[in-house]
């Protein structure tokens, strides 16, 4: 159904490539270092585990540390920057452990290898399972992942690559094509692949080609896919953000839709109804409007990330932005679907048109009781700040669900289910969780924590900005920021420190959406401070912020106490550095 409804030609060209199977090894947005284990066993291990080959040996370590390793290589967690170039250079005398040049990487996995075997595709995929080892091909060479699968949160997603080429996966998340994963990768090597048998990716449609052009001033932390956010100062010019300014996630490529063949399928599982219906078809429900703060799961993680290494993108304090969205209510699109007031027990899955190169859409579910709740304004959005929704934030057609975090929100909607259960996606059952400090990936397990639906409440300085030299006028510093707490709660008050929390003063709530009622504050609030500096001070100060919410709900001190293995939920006190003038 997603083939004739847009345009991913990559999709079908992928899935007919000489490997006979396309793999997704991770989700798209592993990046940044998962960071937890000891790096200096992990490549003791890696080393082991390629020599072991080369002896003839099995390659497979009793405690899966080099495994682990293998995990960023596959699935593009970072890691890398410890395990290669502080690691690799000191513990390998092998040639493509050193520290070269990507092109000299590149061209080592072009490079057969005299010292090892060769291998057939036929031979390749046999070893698609763990009792006959798991194998993958990238470019010529041959590699034995088999002790890291277990290991792996997603694991499932992993045994896709199973007796498979690597090569179309990496085609599309570009991320991978690093000195560092390329690196890291080679040393899991164990032969070559026969000349007839590699995968090439020349002749593949770039599913990047049709990206949208975006405005200069957002800040990029990853460009494929695309995921970026403005200036914080940017932020705090206007109580809607402008749709041009709007922060970016994307996990995937984002689709081409022809809104003229554009069809949203829905299912209700419960009752064993379905149906599909058209874009013009959502114009005929009455239009909802919402103001409401769409917030990523991973916003301010760079501040969390100062704590010690995590996975994921390294977010600032911009991955948040305010807008009215206009559409169609949800739960009157399900009361036709058979979907009856009052029914809460379940889930609402939700499925994008953007996928992955197994065609696998990104997905991700809240509570029925949330989507059938006429106050919880969730709506299936059209317009956003009264203008059609643009390719980045979701054209034609997308989730808004207030005070819920910004991956619940599905983008580019295909598809909607009434189920018993959450989403089975990779983004709901083994991302967007969070976990003790204590947990890391050895011992995390992503079942035993509840996904993020409401997110925690937050503020932000926006301006001055750390590191900038501020004036003192009239024995005061001009700062400027946002708050803003999940569920609907609202922001009743911020309070701003220079003394290390000595003292405090209380911000003016500048712009804040009234008369929504209790329990429906979906927007959040600008604020402004003059925050007093003692006379003749002059150097460095350091400037808090901290907000409180209409159920008294404050924010941690410390990001110490709050740091978890995904870097999710991060709302300590925001904190500025600043050169006094």
């Amino acid at each position: 159904m997603f083939a004739r409804r847009i345009l991913l030609t990559n999709r079908r060209q992928l899935l007919q490539s000489p490997a006979g199977r396309v793999i997704v090894a991770a989700d798209s947005n592993a990046t940044g270092d998962g960071g937890q284990r000891t790096r200096q066993g992990w490549m003791q291990k890696a080393m082991l585990h390629q020599g072991q080959h080369q002896s003839g040996g099995s390659g497979t370590t009793d405690d899966g540390i080099s495994s682990l390793s293998a995990t960023a290589v596959i699935l593009g967690g970072s890691l890398l920057t410890y395990l290669i170039t502080e690691k690799i250079k000191k513990d390998s005398q092998h040639v493509y452990a050193k520290q070269v040049s990507l092109d000299e990487i590149r061209k080592a996995h072009d490079t057969v290898r005299q010292d090892l075997p060769e291998y057939t595709m036929d031979e390749i995929v046999k070893h698609n399972a763990p009792s006959a080892g798991i194998w993958v091909t990238y470019g010529v060479g041959v590699y034995d992942i088999t002790s890291f699968v277990p290991k792996h949160p997603g694991s499932d997603k992993v045994m896709l690559a199973a007796g498979g080429a690597i090569d179309p996966f990496w085609h599309i998340f570009q991320q991978h094509n690093t000195q560092e994963v390329l690196s890291l990768l080679e040393t899991f090597r164990i032969g070559n692949l026969r000349a007839d048998d590699v995968v090439g990716t020349k002749d593949l449609h770039d599913p990047w080609s049709g990206e949208p052009k975006r405005h200069p001033i957002l800040k990029a932390a990853t460009l494929k896919p695309y995921n970026a956010e403005p200036p914080a100062s940017v932020l705090v010019d206007s109580f809607l953000t402008p749709n041009e300014f709007f922060y970016v996630r994307n996990h995937l490529p984002v689709p081409e839709v022809d809104i003229k063949s554009y069809e949203l399928d829905m299912e209700n599982e419960k009752t064993g109804k379905s149906k599909t219906i058209r874009f013009g078809d959502l114009l005929k429900y009455p239009k909802h409007t919402v103001t409401a703060t769409i917030m990523c799961g991973g916003n301010r993680r760079s501040e969390m990330m100062e704590v010690k290494p995590i996975k994921g993108l390294p977010w600032g304090a911009s991955a948040v932005g305010n807008a009215t969205w206009t559409g169609a209510r949800l739960c009157d699109v399900l009361r036709d679907l058979g979907v009856r007031p009052g029914d809460e027990e379940g889930h609402v899955q939700f499925e994008g048109l953007d996928t992955d190169p197994t065609s696998t859409p990104y997905g991700a579910s809240i509570p029925l009781a949330k989507a059938m709740d006429p106050r919880g304004d969730v709506i299936l959005a059209y317009e956003m700040n009264g203008q059609p929704l643009n390719r980045d934030h979701g054209f034609p057609v997308r989730v808004i669900v207030p005070g819920v975090v910004g991956s619940r929100n599905v983008k580019w909607l295909g598809k909607i289910i009434v189920s018993r259960n959450e989403s089975p996606s990779h983004w709901q059952q083994n991302d967007y969780k969070s976990f003790s400090p204590s947990t890391d990936w050895d011992t995390v397990d992503f079942k035993s924590a509840p996904a993020i639906q409401n997110m925690p409440i937050t503020s932000a300085i926006c301006t001055p900005a750390s590191g900038e030299t501020v004036q003192v006028e009239d024995g005061y510093v001009t700062v400027k920021g946002y708050a803003w707490s999940g569920g609907g709660s609202e922001i009743v008050r911020v309070d701003l420190s220079a003394d290390g929390g000595k003292t405090w003063i209380v911000a003016k709530l500048d712009e804040s959406e009234r008369g929504t009622g209790p329990g429906r504050h979906w927007s959040w609030s600008l604020w402004s401070a003059k925050v007093p500096i003692k006379p003749g001070h002059k150097g460095p100060i350091e400037i808090l912020s901290k907000a409180v919410d209409s159920n008294y709900n404050t924010q941690p001190e410390s990001f110490d106490n709050i740091w978890n293995l995904r870097g999710v939920v991060g709302n300590a006190y925001s904190r500025v550095k600043v050169n006094v003038k």
